[in-house]
């Protein structure tokens, strides 16, 4: 049951990739020497019709970029075993190589595969008697040093799906967090001179399979996921106006959630999805508002003479946290939703702005200016400790992945706009230029 489930979800996924070329090429930076060693052998492969896609390739890629591991190069490798049985522990021990990923891909008919793979910790490998245990007064094999071993078909089209769900079972049992590589991220595209310079796009977290959702010769702005990832909310001027429109980004069925007069922008869904927050200047100055969906009920959250902007919900959807400059410069504020009371969360740096909870609630990242620098820090809830996560210049729009891991935003690299990768701790740096155009404002879409 696992198995067909897993593969319906495959198909989901894939039905948006149509366009197979990266239009993002993740640049590793900074973090990687330092990562946990790992190897990640070729997998061995059993039949005449090759797939595409290279499986291991995809699992090392994505293990590198969570700035978590430290693949081991294939040039380096002692030796390239396909079954716990045949590697070397006290070889991989002498590389300094803690686990190793091993699998075969068998061809089992018409673009069919059947993929085997085992995490092997080869620390526990190399102890020799520890690896072996009595069975009836004879010395066997134990399996203590398999952490992880499955098997499942898939088609040929779904390899490189498969090794992003391989990367999430390895990085979930060797962190002990949830593995975010089947996630996808929403960005805006623009292409000066084109007759369609404004482009709404969709990919997987990596930048491949890119899917444009929407072409206009109008600025689009916030991109947003629902909840359950299957729709974007984000502010076009298609109409010469600002619009909040919410889409299917399977059927491409659009509605217009918001046309106030004046602003519509910076639309954010409730952890629900039954609430969206919103920035609207139609009673005057700039506010933020909440609006139930269904009905299009709209409650008023701020109230204040100064702009207030950029709401993100709590995690328990109990309290949102805003932009304002009621205290001169921008800074974070957070509203209690049932009593309406409203605190100053920053103080540090010339300003705070365009904040985000972390999964658990239990930090803010934000854009932080100090010493004319716009730059990502992290701010801990009950400390109010800050860390600075980036040291380029001008950082805007900040969205973290699922499992709290990493965060995406829009960045200058030369002259042109391009996202960029930071991990929670600093540590890992990548960026995110596109092939074309410049790319900006973000959204990591939630566990798919």
């Amino acid at each position: 049951m696992r198995i067909i489930q897993f593969s319906l979800i495959l198909t989901l996924l894939l039905s948006l990739g149509v366009q197979a070329r990266s239009a993002l090429e993740i640049v590793i930076t900074e973090g990687i020497d330092s990562a946990r060693p790992i190897a990640v052998v070729p997998f061995r492969f059993e039949g005449v019709n090759r797939p595409t896609e290279t499986i291991s390739d995809v699992i090392a890629a994505d293990l590198m970029r969570s700035g978590q591991f430290n693949p081991t190069p294939v040039v380096r490798m002692p030796q390239q075993p396909h079954r716990a049985s045949d590697v070397d522990y006290a070889a991989w021990s002498k590389e300094g190589v803690e686990h190793l990923v091993i699998g075969t891909i068998r061809e089992v008919g018409p673009d069919r595969y059947t993929v085997s793979f085992e995490l092997i910790d080869v620390v526990r490998g190399n102890a020799g008697l520890s690896r072996q245990r009595l069975n009836q007064g004879q010395l066997v094999q134990g399996q203590e040093h398999i952490l992880e071993a499955r098997e499942t078909t898939i088609s040929g089209s779904q390899v490189r799906q498969f090794g992003h769900r391989i990367s999430d079972i390895v990085y979930e049992r060797l962190t002990g967090t949830r593995g975010a590589f089947l996630t996808k991220i929403a960005y805006v595209l623009v292409q000066h001179g084109a007759e369609f310079p404004f482009q709404l796009a969709v990919a997987d977290y990596d930048g491949a399979n890119q899917q444009i959702l929407l072409r206009s010769v109008e600025p689009l702005m916030s991109p947003s996921w629902s909840p359950d990832g299957t729709k974007l909310a984000y502010v076009t001027f298609e109409q010469r106006q600002a619009q909040i429109i919410i889409q299917d980004i399977y059927t491409g069925r659009r509605s217009v959630l918001s046309s106030f007069p004046g602003i519509n922008g910076a639309p954010t869904w409730s952890p629900d999805g039954r609430k969206m927050a919103m920035v609207l200047s139609k009673d005057g100055n700039p506010e933020i508002y909440v609006m139930d969906i269904a009905s299009k009920e709209l409650t008023r959250i701020t109230n204040h003479r100064a702009i207030d902007t950029e709401p993100a919900w709590s995690p328990d959807g109990k309290e949102i946290i805003f932009s304002s400059e009621r205290g001169g410069n921008p800074q974070l504020y957070s509203v209690n939703l049932q009593t309406g009371t409203t605190r100053r969360l920053t103080f540090e740096g010339e300003m705070n702005l365009a904040g985000t909870f972390t999964p658990d609630g239990q930090s803010i990242v934000m854009v932080n200016r100090s010493q004319g620098r716009y730059q990502l820090a992290r701010m801990d809830r009950q400390t109010r400790y800050m860390q600075v996560l980036t040291t380029t210049s001008l950082d805007e729009s900040p969205s973290i992945a699922p499992n709290g891991s990493m965060v995406i935003y829009s960045t200058t690299h030369g002259s042109r706009q391009v996202l960029a990768l930071v991990s929670m701790d600093g540590r890992f740096k990548a960026r995110l230029p596109a092939a074309e155009g410049e790319v900006k404002s973000p959204a990591w879409s939630p566990f798919l």
